[in-house]
């Protein structure tokens, strides 16, 4: 059954030069914005948002506001069937790898992995079978095996030679809050993720992320507008430096005020209790063109692929591997090679250097997602 596929993984930088390969979802965050007549312009106003959130979060010894320069590479995963034939290979996922250039020492911080996440077979889960499901039901009810196998080849990837042969640790994606679910400010403050928020239950894309074997912690950061979801393995607020946090806010705080202005780039804070809207019209518009209604239509048109080339034609094969599938567990420990940025929760300010803490083992509407 572990021979029925393999991956492989190909890497793009993410610049101002950057243009979507044929393989990629054009409704994912970065190749969204690499369309269009105004692309080379969206693209670097992105990434200048991008660099500027960073340093406004990594404000010790930065005086200047501009001692960091965040580098994305996007991570691009392709299966492949071992058995001959048409439709063999598919591009399974995409997400962003982060590295963060200190221009004053000339050093380069390894970030965290993940970030954005990009999915085909999401597509189909959500704009394909998750409609046909209700349509024939009448009723929000889904059955059990609903994501389990697109959390199934997600685990799998990760623990393929493929990803950890370039990766120490596992992904960390971060996304939108939920429309349609209430949150409310705790106590609980991190020096760089900020306030922490709390729901009430689960949403359906918290229930297809735990699938993923990942957990879901939401905090607004300081100068933020609204919460951020992190779904993460292990220890999210001890596992990762500063600056490593601070590279995955930044890239994604920003995208999220492209797509979602109304929530992200709001003129006035999420409040104590929070309920997150994207009617509200007390906002302001980023520089950077985007069109969501084109996006919503693309995810159906992606979906519809995903079914065509990946699901129809290697049903039996996929339905027989995750039958069999029992997920391994993660002995990975340490995050970082290079340590950059203690995280000492107990103390107001972060510091320049670090250490590694081992990791241990163990969710927002399907367009926030990338």
């Amino acid at each position: 059954m572990s021979n029925d596929f393999t991956f492989r993984i190909t890497t793009t930088r993410f610049d101002e030069d950057y243009s979507p390969s044929e393989r990629s979802r054009l409704t994912t965050n970065f190749a969204n914005l690499a369309r269009g007549e105004h692309r080379r312009q969206n693209l670097r106003n992105a990434l200048s948002m991008i660099d500027r959130r960073f340093n406004d979060l990594a404000h010790w010894d930065n005086e200047g506001a501009d001692r960091y320069a965040v580098e994305l590479e996007i991570v691009s995963a392709e299966l492949r069937f071992a058995a001959e034939g048409e439709d063999r290979e598919f591009p399974l996922l995409e997400i962003l790898d982060t590295r963060i250039l200190d221009r004053r020492t000339g050093r380069r911080h390894r970030g965290i992995v993940g970030n954005n996440f990009s999915s085909y077979v999401r597509d189909y889960d959500f704009s394909v079978r998750l409609p046909a499901l209700r349509d024939a039901g009448g009723g929000p009810a889904l059955p059990d095996d609903f994501g389990e196998l697109h959390g199934k080849l997600f685990r799998h990837f990760l623990e393929s030679a493929a990803y950890r042969e370039r990766f120490a640790m596992p992904p960390v994606i971060c996304i939108s809050v939920s429309t349609s679910k209430t949150y409310r400010r705790t106590e609980n403050r991190h020096p760089v993720l900020g306030v922490e928020y709390r729901q009430d239950e689960p949403s359906l894309t918290d229930d297809y992320f735990a699938k993923m074997g990942l957990q879901v912690r939401y905090f607004m950061p300081a100068g933020g507008a609204a919460p951020l979801a992190f779904y993460f393995r292990g220890d999210l607020l001890s596992d990762y430096s500063f600056l490593q946090l601070i590279g995955t806010i930044a890239t994604m705080e920003t995208f999220q005020k492209i797509y979602r202005p109304e929530i992200y780039n709001a003129n006035s804070a999420a409040a104590s209790i929070f309920r997150p809207s994207l009617t509200q019209q007390d906002f302001s518009h980023t520089q950077v063109t985007y069109d969501r209604v084109e996006r919503s239509q693309l995810a159906v048109q992606q979906g519809k692929y995903t079914e065509e080339h990946f699901v129809t034609p290697h049903r039996e094969v996929l339905e027989r591997w995750a039958a069999a599938y029992r997920p391994q567990p993660d002995d990975r420990e340490g995050i970082i090679d290079d340590a950059p940025a203690l995280a000492h929760l107990d103390r107001r300010e972060p510091a320049e250097t670090g250490v590694a803490r081992p990791a241990g083992d163990p969710l927002v509407p399907l367009e926030a997602a990338g």
